[in-house]
């Protein structure tokens, strides 16, 4: 399976990290050694001393695709589920500095969470979607899938020109803005509505 990761896609959030905004989305891969074992806490790397979370709805695929048309790209995905794209900020910062790859600062292991569930898209208004991220107690991240640059079924049309799209891929649609440092100890709550997604402790 293929994780692929849209960023920039919220205005905000590239502003307060001072990034220009792109007129076509902005994508990444994580390998599948990512993917954070449900259950499991995520550990903090030892080669990093910044760790931002960033919530973000996801799409799964559920069929083959390559050079989708955006009007059928609706019948590529049949959930949306809630995850955390753990970001080593300070490496990212430096490889960026450099015009070096990021996936050093997005890929390393247990670095995407994938909630347990997804939610049918029947039940869903895909263009006013609410989700929230919570750390400790307090909501830290608030989003609506309305404020999307590109929304699901552009990411899908676009990403298709370049890469084939298979069943079980997943794809994390972008954060909103309010990414912050997670520390030990920290537990963190994804809330798609008032649905809880997730939970993760860190250690």
């Amino acid at each position: 399976m293929k994780i692929i990761c849209i960023g920039r896609n919220y205005v905000n959030h590239a502003k307060e990290l001072g990034n220009i905004i792109s007129s076509e989305p902005v994508f990444f891969l994580k390998p599948d050694t990512a993917i954070s074992p449900k259950g499991h806490p995520f550990f903090i790397p030892d080669f990093t001393s910044n760790v931002h979370y960033e919530v973000e709805l996801i799409i799964k695929i559920n069929r083959l695709g390559k050079h989708i048309e955006e009007g059928f790209a609706h019948k590529y995905y049949q959930e949306i589920g809630l995850g955390i794209d753990f970001t080593a900020r300070d490496v990212q910062e430096e490889v960026k500095a450099k015009g070096l790859p990021w996936e050093k600062a997005k890929g390393f292991d247990g670095s995407a969470v994938i909630s347990r569930s997804f939610i049918p898209k029947d039940e869903l208004d895909l263009n006013n979607i609410d989700f929230t991220l919570e750390k400790n107690g307090d909501t830290v991240q608030v989003g609506n899938s309305k404020d999307m640059l590109f929304n699901f079924d552009k990411i899908i049309a676009y990403i298709s020109q370049f890469y084939t799209l298979k069943i079980g891929d997943v794809i994390y649609t972008g954060t909103p803005s309010g990414v912050g440092q997670v520390n030990n100890g920290d537990i963190l709550k994804g809330f798609i509505g008032t649905q809880k997604m997730f939970e993760v402790k860190v250690r």
